[in-house]
Protein backbone atom coordinates (compact mmCIF):
# COMPACT_ATOMS: atom_id res chain seq x y z
CA UNK A 1 0.00 0.00 0.00
CA UNK A 2 1.22 3.81 -0.91
CA UNK A 3 -0.04 6.81 -1.08
CA UNK A 4 -0.71 6.90 -4.64
CA UNK A 5 -2.88 3.71 -4.25
CA UNK A 6 -4.46 6.21 -2.07
CA UNK A 7 -5.14 9.26 -4.53
CA UNK A 8 -6.12 6.65 -7.26
CA UNK A 9 -8.30 5.31 -5.08
CA UNK A 10 -10.09 8.94 -4.56
CA UNK A 11 -9.84 10.07 -8.39
CA UNK A 12 -11.86 6.80 -9.22
CA UNK A 13 -14.34 7.51 -6.62
CA UNK A 14 -14.81 11.22 -8.20
CA UNK A 15 -15.03 10.54 -11.82
CA UNK A 16 -16.37 7.41 -11.63
CA UNK A 17 -14.78 6.39 -14.24
CA UNK A 18 -11.32 4.85 -14.69
CA UNK A 19 -9.87 6.34 -18.12
CA UNK A 20 -10.92 9.80 -16.47
CA UNK A 21 -9.02 8.96 -13.14
CA UNK A 22 -6.20 7.96 -14.70
CA UNK A 23 -6.07 11.56 -17.22
CA UNK A 24 -6.40 13.03 -13.63
CA UNK A 25 -3.63 11.25 -12.58
CA UNK A 26 -1.29 11.49 -15.32
CA UNK A 27 -1.46 7.70 -15.33
CA UNK A 28 -2.52 4.88 -18.25
CA UNK A 29 -5.51 3.38 -17.48
CA UNK A 30 -4.30 0.41 -17.49
CA UNK A 31 -1.80 0.89 -14.61
CA UNK A 32 -4.29 2.40 -12.70
CA UNK A 33 -6.69 -0.79 -12.99
CA UNK A 34 -3.35 -2.67 -11.57
CA UNK A 35 -2.50 -0.65 -8.68
CA UNK A 36 -6.27 -0.36 -7.53
CA UNK A 37 -7.12 -4.04 -8.08
CA UNK A 38 -3.41 -4.80 -6.22
CA UNK A 39 -4.68 -2.61 -3.06
CA UNK A 40 -8.40 -4.56 -2.97
CA UNK A 41 -6.16 -7.69 -3.27
CA UNK A 42 -4.18 -6.96 -0.63
CA UNK A 43 -7.04 -5.76 2.08
CA UNK A 44 -9.25 -8.10 0.90
CA UNK A 45 -11.91 -6.33 -0.25
CA UNK A 46 -14.24 -4.68 -2.92
CA UNK A 47 -13.90 -1.68 -3.23
CA UNK A 48 -15.47 -0.49 -6.61
CA UNK A 49 -18.40 -2.10 -8.28
CA UNK A 50 -16.95 -2.93 -12.13
CA UNK A 51 -19.86 -4.00 -13.58
CA UNK A 52 -22.39 -0.40 -13.36
CA UNK A 53 -22.02 2.29 -15.85
CA UNK A 54 -21.02 4.74 -14.57
CA UNK A 55 -18.72 2.83 -11.99
CA UNK A 56 -19.85 2.85 -8.10
CA UNK A 57 -18.59 2.79 -5.50
CA UNK A 58 -19.41 -0.24 -2.55
CA UNK A 59 -20.58 0.59 0.52
CA UNK A 60 -17.42 -0.79 2.08
CA UNK A 61 -15.55 1.22 -0.55
CA UNK A 62 -16.98 4.35 0.60
CA UNK A 63 -15.59 3.65 4.15
CA UNK A 64 -12.30 3.18 2.57
CA UNK A 65 -12.09 6.64 0.55
CA UNK A 66 -12.99 8.75 3.67
CA UNK A 67 -9.90 6.92 5.37
CA UNK A 68 -7.89 7.48 2.36
CA UNK A 69 -8.77 11.22 2.03
CA UNK A 70 -7.66 11.57 5.53
CA UNK A 71 -4.73 9.77 5.17
CA UNK A 72 -3.72 11.72 1.99
CA UNK A 73 -4.39 15.01 3.51
CA UNK A 74 -2.17 14.25 6.24
CA UNK A 75 0.44 13.65 4.10
CA UNK A 76 -0.25 16.85 2.16
CA UNK A 77 -0.03 18.57 5.45
CA UNK A 78 3.28 16.72 6.66
CA UNK A 79 4.80 18.35 3.08
CA UNK A 80 3.78 21.43 3.85
CA UNK A 81 4.22 21.91 6.93
CA UNK A 82 8.12 20.94 5.87
CA UNK A 83 8.35 23.67 3.46
CA UNK A 84 7.54 26.13 5.73
CA UNK A 85 9.82 25.00 8.20
CA UNK A 86 12.51 25.45 5.04
CA UNK A 87 10.98 28.59 4.45
CA UNK A 88 9.25 27.60 1.13
CA UNK A 89 6.15 28.47 -0.24
CA UNK A 90 4.80 25.31 -1.65
CA UNK A 91 2.04 23.20 -2.20
CA UNK A 92 -1.42 22.19 -4.84
CA UNK A 93 -4.21 24.57 -4.00
CA UNK A 94 -7.67 23.96 -5.87
CA UNK A 95 -9.21 27.43 -6.45
CA UNK A 96 -12.65 28.10 -7.63
CA UNK A 97 -12.95 31.85 -9.44
CA UNK A 98 -16.53 33.41 -10.43
CA UNK A 99 -15.97 34.12 -14.48
CA UNK A 100 -16.53 38.14 -14.18
CA UNK A 101 -13.42 37.69 -11.89
CA UNK A 102 -11.02 35.21 -13.29
CA UNK A 103 -11.06 37.06 -16.76
CA UNK A 104 -9.17 39.88 -14.50
CA UNK A 105 -7.19 39.19 -12.39
CA UNK A 106 -5.82 35.71 -13.45
CA UNK A 107 -3.13 36.44 -16.49
CA UNK A 108 -2.31 39.66 -14.10
CA UNK A 109 -2.61 39.11 -10.21
CA UNK A 110 -2.66 35.28 -10.03
CA UNK A 111 0.21 34.82 -12.64
CA UNK A 112 2.49 37.30 -10.69
CA UNK A 113 1.74 35.18 -7.13
CA UNK A 114 2.76 32.39 -9.06
CA UNK A 115 5.72 33.82 -10.76
CA UNK A 116 6.62 34.95 -7.38
CA UNK A 117 6.11 31.27 -5.84
CA UNK A 118 7.03 29.18 -8.44
CA UNK A 119 6.91 25.24 -6.35
CA UNK A 120 3.23 26.69 -5.74
CA UNK A 121 0.52 24.69 -7.70
CA UNK A 122 -2.45 26.20 -8.78
CA UNK A 123 -5.63 24.47 -10.15
CA UNK A 124 -8.24 27.33 -10.99
CA UNK A 125 -11.66 26.54 -12.41
CA UNK A 126 -13.90 28.85 -13.44
CA UNK A 127 -17.31 28.63 -11.62
CA UNK A 128 -20.95 30.16 -10.47
CA UNK A 129 -21.16 31.71 -7.11
CA UNK A 130 -23.04 28.82 -6.08
CA UNK A 131 -20.88 25.80 -7.72
CA UNK A 132 -17.87 27.56 -6.13
CA UNK A 133 -20.17 26.93 -2.28
CA UNK A 134 -20.87 23.23 -3.11
CA UNK A 135 -17.48 22.41 -4.44
CA UNK A 136 -16.13 23.85 -1.35
CA UNK A 137 -18.65 21.59 0.86
CA UNK A 138 -17.58 18.53 -0.76
CA UNK A 139 -14.02 19.12 -0.34
CA UNK A 140 -13.19 19.24 -4.29
CA UNK A 141 -12.16 23.03 -3.69
CA UNK A 142 -9.87 24.48 -1.49
CA UNK A 143 -11.15 27.97 -1.77
CA UNK A 144 -12.70 30.63 -3.91
CA UNK A 145 -13.14 34.09 -5.12
CA UNK A 146 -16.65 35.53 -4.85
CA UNK A 147 -18.44 38.90 -4.66
CA UNK A 148 -19.80 39.46 -1.50
CA UNK A 149 -21.37 40.19 1.03
CA UNK A 150 -23.60 36.44 0.15
CA UNK A 151 -25.73 34.92 2.18
CA UNK A 152 -24.67 31.38 1.67
CA UNK A 153 -21.71 31.40 2.15
CA UNK A 154 -22.01 32.68 5.77
CA UNK A 155 -20.23 29.94 7.49
CA UNK A 156 -17.01 30.24 5.23
CA UNK A 157 -14.19 32.30 6.54
CA UNK A 158 -13.31 35.39 4.54
CA UNK A 159 -10.31 37.43 3.62
CA UNK A 160 -11.59 40.78 2.08
CA UNK A 161 -9.55 41.10 -1.28
CA UNK A 162 -10.92 44.41 -3.13
CA UNK A 163 -14.02 46.65 -4.07
CA UNK A 164 -14.14 47.65 -7.59
CA UNK A 165 -16.86 50.18 -8.77
CA UNK A 166 -19.54 49.05 -11.39
CA UNK A 167 -19.73 50.83 -14.36
CA UNK A 168 -21.75 51.20 -17.71
CA UNK A 169 -20.71 50.37 -20.88
CA UNK A 170 -22.97 52.02 -23.67
CA UNK A 171 -23.16 52.85 -27.02
CA UNK A 172 -25.33 55.48 -26.10
CA UNK A 173 -22.70 57.58 -24.56
CA UNK A 174 -19.62 56.90 -26.78
CA UNK A 175 -17.49 60.27 -26.65
CA UNK A 176 -19.68 61.64 -23.94
CA UNK A 177 -16.72 61.97 -21.41
CA UNK A 178 -17.32 62.99 -17.69
CA UNK A 179 -20.58 62.06 -18.17
CA UNK A 180 -22.43 60.27 -15.42
CA UNK A 181 -25.79 58.44 -15.24
CA UNK A 182 -28.55 57.40 -12.51
CA UNK A 183 -30.26 54.60 -12.65
CA UNK A 184 -33.28 56.25 -13.39
CA UNK A 185 -32.44 57.55 -16.78
CA UNK A 186 -31.21 54.21 -18.19
CA UNK A 187 -33.55 52.22 -20.76
CA UNK A 188 -34.20 48.91 -19.63
CA UNK A 189 -35.19 47.56 -22.48
CA UNK A 190 -31.30 48.10 -24.32
CA UNK A 191 -29.95 46.17 -21.07
CA UNK A 192 -27.56 43.50 -21.35
CA UNK A 193 -27.53 41.17 -19.01
CA UNK A 194 -26.09 37.62 -17.62
CA UNK A 195 -27.81 34.55 -17.52
CA UNK A 196 -29.30 33.94 -14.53
CA UNK A 197 -27.06 32.80 -11.31
CA UNK A 198 -24.54 35.35 -12.07
CA UNK A 199 -23.44 37.88 -9.31
CA UNK A 200 -23.04 40.68 -11.89
CA UNK A 201 -26.58 40.49 -13.25
CA UNK A 202 -28.09 39.92 -9.64
CA UNK A 203 -25.90 43.22 -9.00
CA UNK A 204 -27.33 45.42 -12.16
CA UNK A 205 -30.54 44.44 -11.31
CA UNK A 206 -30.54 45.78 -7.61
CA UNK A 207 -28.87 49.31 -9.03
CA UNK A 208 -31.58 50.03 -11.73
CA UNK A 209 -34.09 47.36 -11.19
CA UNK A 210 -33.75 46.14 -14.82
CA UNK A 211 -34.92 43.77 -16.80
CA UNK A 212 -33.73 41.78 -20.13
CA UNK A 213 -33.85 44.64 -23.11
CA UNK A 214 -36.10 44.04 -26.35
CA UNK A 215 -33.28 44.89 -29.05
CA UNK A 216 -32.65 41.26 -29.62
CA UNK A 217 -34.38 39.95 -32.30
CA UNK A 218 -38.01 37.95 -30.79
CA UNK A 219 -37.13 34.32 -32.18
CA UNK A 220 -33.27 35.18 -30.54
CA UNK A 221 -33.38 33.07 -27.13
CA UNK A 222 -29.98 34.60 -26.32
CA UNK A 223 -28.33 34.35 -22.40
CA UNK A 224 -24.47 35.69 -22.28
CA UNK A 225 -22.40 33.32 -19.65
CA UNK A 226 -19.15 35.66 -20.03
CA UNK A 227 -18.78 39.86 -20.08
CA UNK A 228 -16.68 39.34 -23.71
CA UNK A 229 -19.99 38.53 -25.36
CA UNK A 230 -21.81 41.45 -23.52
CA UNK A 231 -19.15 43.88 -24.74
CA UNK A 232 -19.22 42.18 -28.19
CA UNK A 233 -23.62 43.09 -28.07
CA UNK A 234 -23.55 46.20 -27.26
CA UNK A 235 -20.43 46.78 -30.11
CA UNK A 236 -22.40 45.12 -32.89
CA UNK A 237 -26.22 45.88 -31.52
CA UNK A 238 -26.15 48.64 -29.42
CA UNK A 239 -27.78 48.70 -25.96
CA UNK A 240 -26.17 49.03 -22.40
CA UNK A 241 -24.31 46.64 -19.97
CA UNK A 242 -22.77 46.86 -16.34
CA UNK A 243 -18.52 46.02 -16.60
CA UNK A 244 -16.28 45.99 -13.19
CA UNK A 245 -13.83 48.52 -13.42
CA UNK A 246 -10.73 45.81 -13.96
CA UNK A 247 -12.67 44.79 -17.56
CA UNK A 248 -11.76 48.50 -18.38
CA UNK A 249 -7.59 48.41 -18.78
CA UNK A 250 -8.55 45.02 -21.72
CA UNK A 251 -10.76 47.61 -23.88
CA UNK A 252 -9.51 49.28 -26.64
CA UNK A 253 -8.96 53.50 -26.81
CA UNK A 254 -12.14 53.38 -28.78
CA UNK A 255 -14.58 51.08 -26.44
CA UNK A 256 -13.31 53.27 -23.27
CA UNK A 257 -14.78 56.11 -24.79
CA UNK A 258 -17.95 54.05 -23.95
CA UNK A 259 -17.53 53.91 -20.32
CA UNK A 260 -19.72 55.89 -18.44
CA UNK A 261 -20.29 56.15 -14.51
CA UNK A 262 -22.93 56.27 -11.99
CA UNK A 263 -23.77 59.39 -10.33
CA UNK A 264 -22.34 59.68 -6.90
CA UNK A 265 -22.49 57.99 -4.77
CA UNK A 266 -20.45 54.93 -6.88
CA UNK A 267 -21.68 52.09 -7.02
CA UNK A 268 -18.81 48.80 -6.18
CA UNK A 269 -19.09 45.41 -5.44
CA UNK A 270 -16.61 43.76 -3.05
CA UNK A 271 -14.80 40.61 -4.09
CA UNK A 272 -13.26 38.01 -1.47
CA UNK A 273 -11.45 34.84 -0.71
CA UNK A 274 -13.57 32.33 1.34
CA UNK A 275 -12.40 29.33 2.69
CA UNK A 276 -14.54 26.51 4.46
CA UNK A 277 -11.92 26.24 7.45
CA UNK A 278 -8.10 27.18 8.13
CA UNK A 279 -5.89 24.45 6.83
CA UNK A 280 -2.80 23.29 6.85
CA UNK A 281 -2.92 25.10 3.03
CA UNK A 282 -3.93 28.67 5.34
CA UNK A 283 0.12 30.08 4.44
CA UNK A 284 -0.89 29.83 1.02
CA UNK A 285 -4.21 31.33 0.92
CA UNK A 286 -2.72 34.48 3.19
CA UNK A 287 -0.04 34.66 0.44
CA UNK A 288 -2.14 34.87 -2.35
CA UNK A 289 -4.68 37.37 -0.40
CA UNK A 290 -1.78 39.63 0.40
CA UNK A 291 -0.54 39.96 -3.07
CA UNK A 292 -3.16 40.04 -4.69
CA UNK A 293 -4.33 43.30 -2.31
CA UNK A 294 -1.09 45.13 -2.98
CA UNK A 295 -1.20 44.50 -6.56
CA UNK A 296 -4.81 46.42 -6.77
CA UNK A 297 -3.92 48.83 -4.10
CA UNK A 298 -3.55 51.83 -5.95
CA UNK A 299 -5.16 51.06 -9.50
CA UNK A 300 -8.35 50.86 -8.30
CA UNK A 301 -10.99 54.03 -7.80
CA UNK A 302 -12.74 52.84 -4.63
CA UNK A 303 -9.44 53.31 -2.78
CA UNK A 304 -9.12 57.08 -3.34
CA UNK A 305 -12.34 58.12 -1.95
CA UNK A 306 -13.95 55.15 -0.55
CA UNK A 307 -16.77 57.74 1.64
CA UNK A 308 -17.31 58.60 -2.37
CA UNK A 309 -19.48 55.03 -2.75
CA UNK A 310 -21.50 52.42 -2.04
CA UNK A 311 -22.08 48.94 -1.84
CA UNK A 312 -24.12 46.87 -4.13
CA UNK A 313 -24.61 42.86 -2.86
CA UNK A 314 -24.75 40.59 -5.43
CA UNK A 315 -28.18 38.97 -4.05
Amino acid sequence: MNIQQLEYLIAVDKYKHFGKAALSCFITQPTLSAMIQKFEDELDVKIFDRTSHPIRTTDVGVQIIIEAKKVVDSINELKTKANLLNNVLAGRLNLGIIPTVSTFILPTQIFEFLQNHPKIELNVKEMTTENIIKSLKSGELDAGIIATPYDAANDFYHDFLFNEELMLYSSDHEDKKDSFVVPEEINSDKVWLLEEGNCLRSQFENICHLKENTLKPKNLDFLASNINTLIHMVDKVGGITILPELAIPQLSAEQKNKITRFRQPFPYREISLIYYKPTYKQKILDEMTSSIQKSLQETLNYNRNPEDFVSVKPQ
